[in-house]
């Protein structure tokens, strides 16, 4: 088990290195699959490990997997820079072909293209300004609205403490004010409610 552990941090020593070229090399591609493939191996040797701290003297299995988790940990560090590393070039090459297309674009004084239709601009502010007042008549109209039904609210409520107050003039019983209540607000949840 020693051995395997000490091949594959060495192997992940050798990797770490070749980042360190993958910086300035011409043939990034190559190297990127290089890298990959030594990840991968020790991918499999770290799998390898694994079964083999089973196998361990209890006493030693800690460690064991200690180490074992350890080289799982500097793999995936491995495998993030890579993939950080693929990005960043992809993202240079990209900016560099788009500076190539910038620089080699011919620029031709104002074609067709550039023209402004201002009919069609008048038109649509003309709309936008119509859109808008419409907005203003119904939001005059909602308002208008609201304050006839609390001038009603005022109205009936005015009705109803003047009717309270004739049925106690005409001396009716509290029960039957209470079965008058409780039927008002019943049509009243019938009314609004459904």
């Amino acid at each position: 088990m020693d051995a395997l552990y000490h091949q594959t941090n060495s192997l992940i020593q050798q990797t770490q290195e070749r980042f360190k070229s993958l910086r300035h090399a011409p043939n990034a591609e190559e190297i990127e699959q290089q890298i990959q493939e030594e990840i991968n191996f020790i991918n499999s040797n770290c799998e390898k490990l694994d079964l083999m701290v089973s196998k361990v003297p209890i006493a030693q299995r800690p460690y064991a997997k200690m180490r074992s988790d350890q080289l799982k940990y500097d793999n995936k560090h491995l495998q993030a820079a890579l993939i950080s590393e693929q990005q960043k070039r992809k993202r240079q090459e990209l900016s560099r072909l788009e500076r190539e297309q910038l620089l080699n674009r011919r620029f031709t004084p104002n074609p067709d293209a550039t023209t402004l239709d201002i009919d069609y601009a008048m038109q649509h502010q003309d709309s936008m300004h119509r859109a808008h007042q419409g907005v203003d008549e119904m939001l005059l109209t909602g308002t208008s609205a609201l304050e006839s039904l609390r001038s009603q609210r005022f109205t009936l409520k005015g009705a109803h403490r003047r009717i309270v107050d004739m049925a106690n003039t005409l001396g009716l019983s509290t029960h039957t004010m209470r079965l008058i209540d409780r039927r008002v607000a019943q049509d009243k949840i019938i009314l609004f409610g459904g």
